[in-house]
């Protein structure tokens, strides 16, 4: 029989072999190999209630759970998912992919469990800086004024997040490791067991078995090591390769060097600002080096602020330093500003404070999948009053529009880009309101906005276009809401119009074009065909970014199929010739 050890051995290996060659997050499931060992020679996952937070460190329960065979497969087109999926086990009983969510769901099982009378237990792995974030206490609060019904939670205790943890917590929790008095968990009314090494599987059964015992709220306290294992992710001090793309499994490092992204470009660009204008300070939830600050905060330590995985309070603080006389740029990945929404609309733009949001992982971001797109920021935003939102087409404008974002002094400002490769400069024509006219055939019919980087798509549509007889203008707005005058008038004088971007339709940049366009028209200036091409209203599995965009036209080929099916009406007859 493989003993505990040995089975931890071999897992690691696997996962080492197999996430190295699809990429994926790799630091944090080599540091839970055998607490989720432990939890599953204790807890049945196909009985029990085993939750993990965050859900990246779910891969070692996927190889436990029968689905070891597929992480050849992993963050691929329909391959298995790198967070826990309901759709491939029923031991994955949440989808959550945000931090700080486990313990509200097990909070509410357990009042669920208690009324019906289900004696199923609940376990929930924390871990990855997930209790620096307010949910988290939220519902610890809740958790401890009941003591009659139990929850387990496994306090995975690695001291990081991406970077190590910030905060009181993180220093409370290295004091309880030193065995100095006082406990926070104890204070609150809950069972605290430990500190118990996180990497002896006997250690944190015995815990686990003594905990389920008490038939009450507990914590279990476990000290990890993230990385642990592997040579390269242990001497990482920077994030223990907490998630990696497809690298040399000996080295860690990726086989071949990559183009400047577009994270790269504002890290270059922020750090250049910030030498030249001490009032500019930046704030991160727990995302440092991943939204591209690791310059920023080597050449200013005293201007940046890392609040941990607290979205809601990143925001507020940056309100407070903004009424201070600062001007903050919060950088946070796009998916996760939708948890600060409240805080954008009432606590910075309410008071029309100068805070430029910075939104990395805008639109498709490609293998985190369908929590991790950013499809809903463009949608969203420019419901706000007076926040300007912007979106470069490549890097030069990813620079310009932040310089021209941090000089803005009386409303909230956002700029939002993928995650890829920032791709080559695209010139402009010329300057038409704030945007810049790409493209202008002679008898232009049809006009494109192209939103930030799919431009090139644009162009290339336009192209295309051209071969069929079809003149077209292709315009970069840059700045996308609100709404330019300039813009519609260019809008009134096309046919059709066509919004191209990647964001959800509902909302999107079309939709608004539309909107203010049939507000505007009348009986002798009907308003012209416009349309939002963007990314339908659902939640999109995971793959890469090119691939997801061209499955819905978003790409050269796409976008010019869309066009020329505009301009043929129901009979197969081409439309009137323009109506300037």
């Amino acid at each position: 029989m493989t003993s505990p050890v040995e089975h931890a051995a071999r897992i690691r290996h696997f996962l080492i072999e197999k996430v190295c060659h699809t990429g994926g997050h790799l630091g944090p499931n080599l540091g839970v190999v055998e607490l989720t060992l432990a939890m599953h020679r204790v807890f049945d996952p196909h009985h029990d209630i085993l939750l993990f937070d965050t859900g990246h460190q779910a891969y070692v329960h996927k190889i436990l759970t029968g689905r070891g065979d597929g992480f050849d497969s992993l963050r691929q087109p329909g391959g298995l998912s790198g967070y826990p999926s309901r759709a491939e086990s029923p031991c994955d009983v949440v989808e959550n992919s945000h931090a700080s969510t486990a313990l509200s769901y097990a909070d509410g099982f357990a009042k669920a469990f208690a009324l019906r009378g289900d004696d199923r237990r609940i376990v929930a792995l924390v871990g990855d800086g997930a209790l620096t974030g307010g949910m988290s206490w939220e519902a610890l609060n809740n958790i401890a004024a009941a003591p009659e019904r139990p929850v387990i939670i496994m306090l995975n205790d690695n001291g990081r997040s991406y970077a190590p943890t910030v905060g009181g917590l993180a220093q409370h929790l290295a004091r309880l490791c030193d065995a100095t008095q006082g406990n926070l968990f104890a204070d609150l009314g809950l069972t605290y067991l430990g500190p118990v090494d996180g990497h002896d599987v006997a250690a944190v059964e015995h815990a686990l078995r003594r905990a389920e015992a008490i038939r009450r709220p507990v914590v279990v306290h476990c000290v990890t090591r993230k990385g642990k294992g592997y040579p390269p992710a242990e001497q990482d001090d920077a994030d223990c390769l907490h998630a990696v793309g497809v690298v040399d499994p000996e080295t860690a490092l990726p086989s071949s060097p990559g183009a400047a992204t577009w994270t790269s470009v504002f890290g270059e660009e922020i750090t250049s600002i910030g030498a030249e204008r001490d009032d500019v300070v930046c704030v991160t939830a727990a995302m440092l080096r991943p939204c591209g600050l690791g310059e920023f905060a080597a050449a200013f330590p005293d201007r940046v602020f890392d609040v941990g995985i607290a979205e809601q309070h990143a925001v507020t603080s940056a309100a407070g330093m903004a009424f201070g006389g600062l001007h903050p740029v919060v950088t946070i990945y796009s998916t996760f500003l939708s948890r600060a929404f409240d805080q954008v609309l009432m606590d910075v733009a309410l008071h029309r404070l100068p805070v430029t949001f910075v939104l990395d992982r805008a639109g498709i971001t490609g293998p985190d999948g369908a929590s991790h797109h950013g499809m809903w920021d463009a949608s969203v935003l420019p419901i706000v009053p007076g926040l300007r939102l912007a979106a470069p087409r490549d890097a030069t404008r990813l620079r310009d529009l932040l310089r021209e974002a941090v000089d803005v002094t009386d409303t909230p400002t956002a700029i939002r880009y993928p995650k890829s490769a920032a791709g080559p400069d695209i010139p402009s024509l010329r300057r038409v309101g704030h945007g810049d006219v790409l493209r202008e055939d002679p008898g232009s019919r049809v006009l494109l906005v192209a939103v930030g980087p799919l431009a090139a798509a644009c162009l290339a549509a336009a192209d295309e276009l051209a071969q069929h007889g079809v003149p077209t203008t292709v315009y970069d707005p840059r700045w996308i809401a609100p709404l330019d005058p300039a813009l519609l008038a260019l809008a009134r004088v096309h046919d059709v119009v066509l919004a191209v971007e990647d964001t959800t339709t509902t909302g999107a940049l079309g939709t608004r074009i539309a909107q203010a366009l049939t507000t505007t028209a009348t009986a002798a200036e009907p308003p012209p065909r416009v349309a939002a091409f963007a990314l339908p209203p659902g939640f999109l599995s995971h793959g890469p970014r090119d691939q997801i965009l061209r499955a819905h036209g978003l790409d050269a080929a796409g976008i010019a199929a869309t066009i020329l099916k505009r301009l043929t009406n129901a009979t197969g007859s081409p439309l009137p010739e323009e109506r300037r």
